[in-house]
């Protein structure tokens, strides 16, 4: 039986029934992009949504599926906060190559300025809106105190995401890139259907490949070794269900290739 017809049979029943992992964005998010090391915890660190609604000056900024809201080299105007939609932060080589730096999730400050230039280009992989706010909110002798420390707490939090994320990159095998991958993604997006979580993945096969360090023939290679051990299933492209989460780091399974 294909994974998919297994777990449908046993779930589809409950669909009506099913609830997100946290009933707002807000409460999903920690003020920083996601990092494929970052747990949950970070939620208790939520920006706030009072501040947000207190500062909005601005009108929200939606952005079209593949549009760009910035690009490496950008003089920074603006910051801004994703209120709906999924986003992706990357870097280029000289010869084209691509590294992916973080996913960007509701709730997330994105285009954190250095030198005055944003670093890296900001692409939507869904529709998506974000909320703009003047750099003169958060720094400068009119800056909202209030603000300026939550938008402060998301750059540490940032650099901490940073450097987990490299010592995922140096450290991790391919299959446990992946598989940590897909539980911060569960963790922070899932919806739990029964005893299993359904996770919506925007992003495509080369946009995890450039994320975690990977060829995407390595990514397809791994998602399939995984549905076929009845670890997970896909309903497409972009849904994966997790059967058995505590299975997707374990050795007996990487070591089946």
């Amino acid at each position: 039986m294909h994974a998919l017809q297994f777990v449908t049979n046993n779930y589809a029943h409950e669909r009506s029934n099913a609830t997100p992992y946290a009933e707002s964005p807000y409460e999903l998010i920690g003020g920083n992009s996601m990092y494929v090391t970052i747990p949950t915890t970070i939620a208790a660190t939520s920006f706030s949504t009072n501040l947000y609604e207190q500062n909005k000056v601005l009108p929200e900024t939606r952005l079209g599926q593949n549009s760009h809201l910035f690009r490496a080299g950008d003089k920074v105007s603006r910051i801004y906060q994703i209120t709906s939609g999924v986003v992706s932060l990357a870097r280029y080589l000289e010869d084209g190559r691509r590294q992916i730096i973080s996913f960007g999730y509701p709730g997330d400050i994105v285009g954190f300025p250095h030198h005055e230039d944003h670093q890296t280009d900001c692409q939507a992989l869904t529709l998506t809106t974000v909320q703009p706010f003047r750099l003169s909110q958060v720094n400068g002798d009119h800056a909202d105190p209030k603000l300026q420390e939550s938008f402060m707490k998301a750059a540490f939090e940032e650099i901490a995401g940073m450097q987990d994320h490299f010592m995922m990159l140096g450290c991790k095998s391919a299959h446990e890139k992946l598989a940590s991958f897909l539980r911060v993604l569960a963790s922070r997006a899932g919806t739990a259907i029964g005893q299993y979580t359904q996770v919506h993945v925007p992003m495509g096969r080369a946009d995890i490949a450039d994320f975690l360090g990977l060829t995407t023939e390595t990514v397809s290679r791994i998602f399939t070794q995984l549905r076929k051990s009845r670890v997970i299933a896909l309903d497409g492209p972009h849904t994966v269900i997790i059967l058995r989460p505590e299975a997707l780091l374990s050795p007996a399974v990487a070591n089946q290739d």
